[in-house]
């Protein structure tokens, strides 16, 4: 559904050595996806509601006080941009809201896996700009920055930013660079935006964005259009992607196309529940897990007594994933599952690499005892990646 929120409000910041600013209007634009599941036999017959924007949400403020000097662009990019990443880490895709309608609802039957893996590679950028020819012209162009030193920002939702090298100098830059994205839906925008780097701040040289769906009903290849505050301009980007389906084989930890810098050979997926037995007293208990595999450390939000809360089995319902590249998988590093009190550690799991892969699905959980009758209730999931067309890319079953 799209979502159009137009909204007063009355916010004033004041503060020492900055003149007083507020925000008196806000508007928010998307497209929302809300998943209803799983069914139960209880009123209201559905377990939980899952709220998430496919693509990061359009977000417009007004101004008053300092900041209103035709809405003062630094004062409304820092704003925005602290507001959407809060936005961003929560509601959109990969991201999801979730409210329990039924306290015993199934998390694992809740979550709903990524589909698959978005290779992208930005390839070149042409007709922008007429290029400087020669050596003369080309060094009175540096100098008068007639050509620019352009990279482009790659986003797909709310997943990392990925930033290609810098061709320097030059309107018709060639990259030919490489990047993967776990992809959650097929609607999810990919934004091409072109920067010429200076030494005082990159400018805007144009943005361009297709979705997943529309790069594989193209066959993967697409030239793309520029356009700059909302007005085509001249330019284009060329880009190749591919899309490689998640599937319960290990075939790809070790295939050779999944081994050069960027790219991902799978994906490892780590459901926590909730945990059970925690021995203590309820109004000193700050349960959390810790998840840990390799670098990378994942930790739930830590719960407290309160009304309504069963602080000895607490539930989480939190999930975290890790793109695994072929170097990763090559190491067989085991997960550690740690049951934390605030900041003391009560117990911990190894969980094995090769465990997980040799279990049905590649799936293995979902109770992990850490001793005296404690368990955390988690599940970890490994997935490998199979290039797919486009009829292989549609939502898998719940």
């Amino acid at each position: 559904m799209n979502v159009s929120w137009d909204g007063k409000c009355d916010i004033e910041l004041d503060a020492d050595m900055m003149p007083a600013l507020g925000v008196e209007h806000v508007k928010l634009f998307g497209r929302l996806s809300i998943l209803l599941g799983p069914l139960t036999n209880v009123i209201p017959l559905i377990g939980a509601a899952q709220i998430a924007f496919v693509n990061p949400p359009i977000l417009k403020l007004d101004f008053t006080g300092a900041a209103n000097v035709a809405d003062f662009s630094i004062v409304d990019d820092t704003v925005r941009g602290i507001l959407l990443g809060v936005i961003n880490s929560m509601f959109t895709l990969p991201n999801r809201f979730l409210v329990k309608l039924d306290a015993n609802a199934d998390y694992f039957k809740t979550y709903l896996y990524p589909l698959g893996v978005l290779r992208v590679t930005v390839e070149k950028a042409t007709d922008f700009a007429q290029e400087a020819k020669g050596g003369a012209k080309k060094l009175f162009s540096k100098l008068t920055r007639a050509s620019p030193d352009c990279y482009v920002k790659v986003d797909v939702g709310a997943e990392p930013t990925w930033k290609t090298a810098t061709k320097n100098n030059t309107t018709n830059p060639a990259w030919n660079e490489t990047h993967d994205f776990v992809v959650s839906d097929l609607d999810q925008c990919i934004k091409l935006d072109m920067q010429d780097e200076d030494v005082g701040g990159d400018d805007e040289v144009g943005l361009a964005v297709t979705t997943v769906r529309e790069a594989l009903l193209a066959g993967g290849r697409q030239e793309l259009s520029l356009t700059k505050n909302d007005q085509p301009v001249d330019g284009k980007i060329s880009i190749l992607t591919e899309f490689h389906y998640f599937e319960p084989s290990a075939t790809s930890f070790s295939a050779s196309e999944h081994k050069s810098d960027g790219k991902l050979c799978g994906l490892a997926t780590i459901l926590i529940a909730g945990a059970y037995g925690i021995k203590g007293q309820r109004e000193t208990l700050k349960p959390s897990v810790k998840v840990t595999y390799g670098k990378e450390s994942f930790q739930t939000a830590i719960k407290a007594d309160a009304p309504g809360t069963d602080i000895n089995n607490p539930a989480f319902d939190q999930n975290f994933r890790i793109p695994i590249t072929s170097e990763m998988a090559g190491s067989g590093q085991a997960f550690r599952f740690a049951l934390l009190d605030g900041e003391k550690e009560v117990g911990a799991v190894e969980v094995p690499w090769a465990d997980i892969a040799g279990a049905p699905e590649m799936t293995l959980g979902k109770r992990f005892e850490i001793g005296g009758g404690t368990f955390i209730n988690g599940s970890v999931k490994l997935a490998g990646v199979k290039l797919s067309s486009v009829e292989g890319a549609t939502l898998p079953s719940r």
